[in-house]
């Protein structure tokens, strides 16, 4: 019986962690459950899967709480501990008897409980990449230090993990990682109607359900790019040997191409069920509740070089890896930044890769561009670059009115 701790539990990662962890009550429990502000998703779970402890990022979501509780549990029955501090929260990631802890909070805000989970040396599943974009060399450094053991649950590295030879590194057998992309909503959309995309159609991916920041990222491709990013601290791999190739059915979830020729590919339908089972039950292998791959329902696989003119947020990606220093960091808080501004109505949809591209020029003319040497740099860093971001999203607003 292994203990799992979600971060993120009412997201999409979550909700198809808790999938998986249902049909196995025998092998895993719920230790903790950590939201943003789903009240009613997260007391849903609550009843469920009786967690010990439940963390509410959103002070007046964890005071509801505290409410229905008082409400619907009795007296004297086992109620769940909720804190709503940032420390506590981050704390529960290290907690003595936790074996698992699935990092799925979108953004930067996902860091401190994911460094703290490494720190103490757990079992991660890894689906906030934006740990690796912001603080690549200090977490993977923490890695290494903790003994801890970290498996992503991406679909696109969880892919690359189970092609490449158990317990190695990509070394001179591999010749290339190819992470796959199925385009987003706007592979053939019309380039000069981009200032016209709305909310709705940004979200509306065509293949995966996911949370409204990550659909966005999805639709400019820069969630490929920062799983670019994410892939070169994973792997020990350079971006030059890191290829992304438009796969709009998504089968195929990544390859690895080796020197003699060879490429290894994992496939399966689009369900973050497979990688989470996958890593969930790693070496082993459990049921996910995904249906089989059925070859003679497939009408064809189809692959295209990515159009950085439709999409300059992936040019931008490797732009930054190349640039090294913060440059990966002001991407990823910039992105943020605009994508929240899209959302809100602030930009249009187009406006999202020239704001970022904006702040990292901004950036890179000053003298503020080495890396940060801590979690608490980096944090410090992400706000100045955020603050950077907000100023231009006010200038985007002011040329448009």
């Amino acid at each position: 019986m292994k203990s799992v701790s979600i971060f993120g539990s009412t997201g999409s990662i979550g909700q198809s962690t808790l999938a998986v962890v249902r049909l196995h009550p025998k092998h895993y429990r719920v230790q903790s459950l950590v939201a943003n502000a789903q009240v009613d998703v997260l007391w849903a779970q609550i009843q469920e899967f009786h967690p010990r402890t439940v963390g509410v990022a959103d002070p007046a979501a964890a005071a509801r709480l505290r409410e229905r509780i008082a409400e619907q549990i009795p007296d004297g029955a086992l109620r769940p501990e909720i804190v709503d501090q940032p420390a506590q929260i981050a704390a529960l990631a290290a907690e003595e008897s936790v074996d698992v802890v699935v990092a799925a909070i979108v953004g930067v805000a996902g860091l401190a409980s994911t460094w703290a989970a490494v720190r103490a040396g757990k079992q991660v599943l890894l689906a906030n990449k934006e740990s690796l974009v912001a603080a690549g060399q200090i977490m993977m450094t923490a890695v290494a230090e903790s003994g801890a053991t970290l498996l992503p649950i991406d679909s696109e590295h969880n892919a690359i993990f189970q092609c490449l030879p158990v317990g190695e590194q990509p070394a001179k057998a591999v010749d290339k990682l190819i992470l796959t992309a199925s385009g987003g909503p706007f592979r053939t959309h019309p380039l000069e109607r981009f200032s016209e995309i709305t909310v709705d159609e940004a979200c509306r991916h065509p293949n995966w359900s996911m949370g409204r920041k990550i659909s966005v990222d999805s639709a400019t491709m820069m969630n490929k790019g920062l799983e670019v990013i994410e892939a070169s601290w994973l792997f020990g791999m350079p971006a030059s040997r890191i290829d992304v190739i438009v796969h709009p059915q998504s089968v195929i979830h990544s390859m690895v191409q080796f020197a003699d020729g060879s490429v290894l590919a994992q496939l399966g339908l689009p369900d973050m069920r497979t990688p989470i089972a996958h890593a969930l039950a790693w070496p082993e292998r459990i049921e996910s509740g995904v249906a089989p791959l059925d070859f003679t329902s497939l009408n064809g696989l189809h692959f295209h070089a990515p159009d950085c003119e439709r999409f300059p947020c992936l040019r931008l990606a490797y732009a930054a890896i190349e640039s090294g220093g913060n440059a990966p960091l002001v991407l990823n808080a910039a992105n943020e930044v605009a994508v929240a501004a899209f959302l809100d109505g602030r930009i249009a949809f187009n406006d999202i890769s020239r704001l970022i591209e904006a702040v990292m020029n901004l950036v890179q003319s000053g003298t503020r561009t080495a890396a940060p040497e801590s979690i608490e740099a980096v944090l410090d860093e992400n706000e100045w670059a955020r603050a950077m971001a907000d100023a231009a999203v006010i200038r985007f607003e002011n040329s448009r009115g």
